[in-house]
């Protein structure tokens, strides 16, 4: 629920920044309007690592239930701000700047978001059932990106200067109202036993960060090319929003395309994640991957040819059955390469570098030429190298699946001729 709540937040902002901050807070950039909305949309990316970093020392030092209550309530506040804020047309180019201002604070809520909630799951959940329960931290992610599309869909049907005048607005205003229900629900949550007995017995390290550089450092660069990846998810969801406008699929079809899709996906990820608990993570991790680059092109040629039915099933194939894979996994996958002292800042800091790459996808792919007609071959060479860099990181990694929970993150033992381990 606070991963829904967090992350309806975080993709209203991408589905107004495709659709309606152009006009709202750019008029005056003329072709430029869509490149520098985007550019805000990635803004909250920058600010993730330092996010990470701070939230990171105080998820492995306090807890990981204390940083959850805070990043809710943060991201809750930043987005209805948002949606108080007055035009371009009102204030000149204050107007975007505070917007950006929003947008960091946001980012920095996100940035101890999915690695505070997959690292408590992680460390809730059974040895042979670790990925198939943290799947459901990114399920939480795809219920929010679900409820932001549909609040906007309604938003986007508006009468013109109804819809860039206060309709755009209520999405955000309505933040106040799922923050209150999740925030009830979070509070109740109980801090992980293996923190707790790492509190316990002293194990608990005053510097984080030091250990994190000094003893997995190697794990931290494995996660930051694994978590490229996630620019699929942007693509997909935010990109592809203008894409599908450009060549004349109609506003609200291109959001039940990320609806329908998300939808699905609450079904499969999970099915993934005991995939991963039976063969490993690092098969269903690639697969996801691969097999999201190579339906890409299908998928954004489909809107060209004139058939929805075939947009949404290929839709539903690049991202419910290809790219969701590498997304249910990658919660146990980061979080099992580092040991409980430094869980939470490794794969906060890990996922938010390599997260950079994601934020600014569709600005990067914009500005070179990806929203127009043919613009689907530049977004599906970006979306190619993307998966190939995340696929070839996983590669590298160690295979956890069947390494005990207290045991994660330790250096390999080695065994001798005898069979006693070292």
């Amino acid at each position: 629920m606070g991963s829904a709540v967090e992350y309806y937040d975080f993709f209203l902002f991408g589905s107004a920044a495709a659709l309606i901050f152009p006009r709202v807070f750019f008029p005056d950039a003329g072709n430029a309007a869509l490149v520098l909305s985007f550019a805000t949309f990635g803004v909250a990316y920058v600010a993730r690592p330092l996010g990470a970093v701070v939230l990171g020392h105080f998820g492995d030092r306090v807890g990981r239930q204390k940083v959850l209550m805070f990043t809710l309530v943060l991201m809750g506040l930043s987005t209805f701000v948002i949606g108080c804020l007055p035009s371009h047309d009102r204030i000149g180019w204050l107007a975007p700047a505070l917007l950006v201002v929003c947008r960091i604070l946001q980012g920095l809520s996100a940035a101890g978001e999915q690695a505070g909630a997959s690292s408590l799951t992680l460390e809730h959940a059974p040895d042979d059932r670790r990925s198939f329960f943290t799947s459901w931290t990114l399920t939480g992610t795809q219920g929010g990106q679900i409820l932001a599309a549909l609040v906007f869909i309604p938003v986007v049907a508006l009468p013109d200067d109804v819809k860039y005048s206060w309709g755009w607005r209520v999405p955000f205003w309505l933040s106040a109202l799922v923050v209150l229900v999740a925030y009830l629900i979070r509070r109740s949550l109980h801090e992980t036993p293996q923190f707790q007995q790492a509190k316990a017995s002293g194990q608990i390290a005053r510097m984080p960060l030091a250990v994190l550089v000094r003893e997995h450092w190697r794990d931290v660069l494995r996660v930051v090319g694994c978590a490229t990846v996630a620019a699929v998810s942007t693509v997909f969801g935010n990109l592809a929003i203008a894409y599908g406008k450009e060549v004349g699929v109609n506003e609200a079809i291109t959001l039940w395309l990320v609806v329908v899709a998300n939808a699905v996906a609450l079904l499969t990820q999970p099915l993934f994640g005991r995939l991963a608990d039976r063969i490993g993570r690092k098969p269903v991790f690639v697969y996801g991957a691969l097999s999201s680059a190579a339906l890409m092109p299908f998928y954004l040629l489909s809107m060209s040819s004139g058939s929805e039915v075939l947009t949404f099933v290929l839709a539903v194939a690049t991202f419910s059955c290809g790219y969701c894979a590498a997304n249910a996994v990658w919660p146990s996958f980061y979080g099992e390469m580092f040991d409980v002292r430094v869980r939470f800042s490794g794969m906060a800091i890990g996922t938010q570098l390599g997260f950079l790459l994601a934020g600014f996808a569709p600005s990067i792919v914009t500005g070179l030429g990806g929203v127009r007609e043919g613009g689907w071959v530049v977004i599906s060479v970006f979306t190619a190298i993307v998966a190939v860099v995340a696929s070839l990181s996983a590669l590298t990694a160690r295979e956890t699946r069947s390494v005990p929970t207290a045991e994660l993150g330790r250096p390999v033992r080695a065994t001798t001729p005898g069979g006693v381990r070292v």
